[in-house]
């Protein structure tokens, strides 16, 4: 099992686009790319629009080599706005497709928005199938779809997703995908992550720069618990933890129990850049200071780099 993460927010945009290459199949995870409008008031910068542009254009290219295409919840971050026919068609023509189910445990938005979804894939896909709370095997490989779990914390306001555990049969190899499980604040997200034990995983990171504001400091330290106990009572060797998190360029401080932890148990939390010894492109959390003209960063040679590690 191979894993490569295509496109996340330390590549400089909002995903967590995963490739996933299995012994007789290619799975993709939540083909889709988007930016933040809004960040210190300011609208995203011309190099994260070229980063977009690089990171969207690698997920169509790698969705055509794909059979298998997974989609955890219809935020346009995870799968593609719906007026992008090309991504579409490159993503789900001819393929089986398993997505988060748009009848039960789904807030309207989430309804509305995979009924979108549901109209545009299910004539092309060769199948399109709810996923929450089923397997599917494929030859010598399990997909395992949890039920949904909120999107954070219990009741969140931005609604459910499903997870992901792709494994061989012999339970030799386990890859979690966390989806929007934001530190697997919801207990059953952790419930069900601990019991899938993976030997990697990738976890979204709490939304940090809400703290304050949207998030309140007990939720935060809740969310850290539950981390903690996913280092604590799984095997998992390799935490890819990204996404939410790292829009804070302050992040590493405010976890810094959890990555203190992580060292003491011999794991690894990286980013998704740093699993390819990448530097970090954090381009939305730097956004102020390249308008400003404080920072200046070359787009098209990382994503030069990163394409390159991908590839290889």
């Amino acid at each position: 099992m191979i894993i490569k993460p295509l496109a996340f927010d330390s590549f400089g945009v909002r995903s967590q686009a995963t490739l996933v290459k299995l012994e007789e199949h290619t799975a993709l995870i939540d083909p889709g790319v988007a930016l933040g409008p809004k960040r210190y008031g300011l609208p995203p910068t011309d190099e994260e629009f070229r980063a977009l542009d690089l990171a969207r254009k690698e997920i169509i290219s790698k969705c055509k080599a794909s059979d298998i295409v997974l989609v955890t919840h219809y935020h346009y971050d995870h799968h593609p706005f719906p007026d992008d026919d090309e991504m579409y068609e490159a993503c789900f023509t001819g393929k089986t497709v398993i997505a988060k189910n748009i009848r039960e445990n789904i807030n309207n938005s989430g309804k509305r928005r995979g009924k979108l979804f549901e109209s545009k894939v299910k004539e092309i896909a060769d199948r399109l199938e709810w996923g929450d709370g089923r397997e599917f095997d494929f030859n010598n490989t399990r997909i395992v779809i949890s039920p949904a779990v909120w999107h954070g914390e219990v009741k969140s306001k931005v609604g459910t997703v499903v997870m992901v555990l792709i494994q061989d049969k012999e339970n030799r190899e386990k890859f979690l995908f966390g989806s929007d499980a934001q530190n697997l604040a919801d207990p059953a997200a952790l419930e069900w992550a601990v019991k899938a034990d993976p030997n990697i995983a990738i976890i979204d990171g709490y939304p940090t720069i809400f703290l304050g504001w949207k998030m309140s400091q007990k939720s935060f330290e809740k969310s850290l618990g539950t981390l903690g106990d996913f280092i604590m009572n799984t095997g998992t060797k390799t935490i890819i933890l990204d996404h939410h998190i790292v829009r804070d360029i302050n992040y590493k401080e405010k976890i810094k129990p959890i990555l203190d932890l992580a060292e003491e148990k011999q794991k690894k939390i990286l980013t998704a850049a740093e699993y390819y010894q990448l530097e970090n492109f954090f381009l939305e959390a730097w956004r102020k200071e390249i308008h400003q003209g404080k920072r200046t960063v070359n787009v098209d040679k990382y994503y030069e780099l990163l394409h390159k590690t991908i590839d290889n």
